[in-house]
């Protein structure tokens, strides 16, 4: 009763998070609704470990659900839902750049004004998750990819941080990641024959 007491905000932003990857998988735009509870939730949570970049990243993630629906619903117009696409090669070297600079920013204010221990791989995944939202938001199918490199690091740190659930959830969702990668790859593919004039 102790253990679940400690870790009751661990466990439910797990069961969540949980939710929310399945939803993903799935493309479903309830997705973005659960995301934003879960966020909502993170930001207690992150704080109350110390884990202040991710608790500053909840923010953004709570925006991005707003706009990612809207995205998600409209595809920039309001004629059509957003079809799953590739991410422009012409943005990946500026997003790299942007990362980089972030992940170093992010870096310098944690060493600087905080108490963070892990400030290389806690300022990592925000700057990395930052790109990872906003190619989910547009449907990039490469998002993806980003999630999986974010939720290796993530699992890892949040184990040595004490937040076991929330910890494994990320190792699932690695296998996940992996499995919805094909999963939107054959629903592009799909949404590409159905476009083709017969």
């Amino acid at each position: 009763m102790e253990f679940l007491s400690a870790h009751w905000l661990d466990i439910l932003t797990t069961i969540l998070g949980l939710a929310y990857i399945l939803l993903e998988y799935r493309a479903s735009l309830w997705m973005w609704l659960v995301g934003f509870l879960m966020q909502a939730l993170g930001i207690v949570l992150y704080y109350q470990k110390g884990l202040y970049a991710d608790c500053g990243m909840e923010f953004y993630y709570l925006s991005m659900t707003i706009y990612g629906y809207w995205r998600w619903m409209h595809g920039g117009n309001t004629k059509q839902a957003l079809p799953i696409r590739h991410f422009p090669r012409r943005l990946i070297l500026p997003w790299l750049l942007l990362m980089a600079t972030i992940w170093g920013i992010i870096y310098w204010l944690l060493v600087t004004f905080t108490n963070s221990n892990v400030p290389l791989a806690d300022s990592f995944t925000t700057a990395l998750s930052l790109v990872g939202i906003w190619a989910l938001a547009h449907k990039y199918l490469e998002q993806w990819a980003i999630w999986i490199a974010v939720d290796i690091v993530t699992c890892i740190l949040y184990f040595y941080k004490d937040i076991p659930f929330k910890a494994s959830l990320y190792a699932l969702y690695v296998i996940i990641a992996i499995f919805g990668y094909f999963k939107w790859k054959r629903m592009m593919e799909e949404q590409e024959q159905m476009s083709i004039p017969s």
